[in-house]
């Protein structure tokens, strides 16, 4: 039986897309929850599931109160943590784990649209995850206007830049967050862009940012699409350890 990852889904426009497919790949299955119709996120982890997922959103963080599934999903994070379960939260996924571990979340200075690039530490070498690319200079597709400004010291920082410090960072064994977008192909980044009039605006280079996105492509393939095989493997793993 193949493996199953529950993905929170906060937002109709922000699907599991590629890395759906790549953990695919390597034979994991998805099991999605779209919050933002309503379904039901679990407080706890379901007995069938060995791994889980939390995607992006235009909601903050900590907006519990207009999106009162963000509790319900905060406290999947802090279950997924206590008992070392394989998770990865992308932009306010990554936002909302930073916020289930008494991280702090705030406005950035100046908004990440388009194509960034960012260092990936050298703490990195030897995690199962990001641990090939311990040491390099890499590049994302992002769009956000809040970001991690401050993280527990039992939380390790993988990755950032000068913008956003915490660009990737790592809790316990298993338990990631990203402040990019892995997930997204340059189709996806353009609807952003035609339909999100408020990030949209800040920027009068967003045409330049959809241009830089398409041309980037296959390089974002080739960087993230191993890491989250890398990722999946921790899936798997979990799973043939608990049978």
């Amino acid at each position: 039986m193949k493996p199953v990852v529950l993905v929170i889904q906060n937002e109709i426009d922000d699907p599991v897309a590629l890395v759906g497919e790549w953990i695919n790949e390597v034979g994991v299955d998805v099991e999605v929850v779209h919050a933002y119709r309503g379904e039901t996120v679990p407080a706890v982890l379901p007995a069938h599931i060995s791994g889980a997922i939390a995607m992006g959103g235009y909601m903050g963080a900590n907006d519990d109160v207009e999106f009162p599934w963000l509790t319900d999903a905060r406290s999947l994070m802090k279950d997924v943590i206590a008992n070392d379960v394989p998770f990865f939260g992308i932009c306010l996924g990554g936002q909302l784990l930073a916020t289930a571990v008494d991280g702090i979340v705030g406005p950035t200075p100046v908004p990440e649209i388009g194509i960034a690039s960012f260092r990936v530490s050298n703490e990195a070498a030897g995690d199962p995850v990001f641990g090939k690319l311990a040491d390099q200079e890499v590049i994302a597709a992002e769009w956000h206007k809040d970001y991690i400004t401050d993280l527990p010291d039992d939380a390790l920082v993988l990755a950032g830049n000068d913008v956003c410090p915490v660009q990737a960072f790592r809790v316990g064994q298993k338990v990631y967050g990203v402040q990019f977008h892995p997930e997204i192909d340059a189709e996806i980044f353009s609807s952003w862009a035609a339909t999100d009039d408020e990030l949209a605006k800040i920027e009068n280079t967003i045409e330049q940012a959809c241009k830089d996105v398409a041309a980037s492509q296959d390089q974002l393939i080739s960087t993230w699409r191993p890491v989250f095989h890398a990722w999946a493997q921790l899936v798997k793993d979990y799973q043939a350890a608990a049978l």
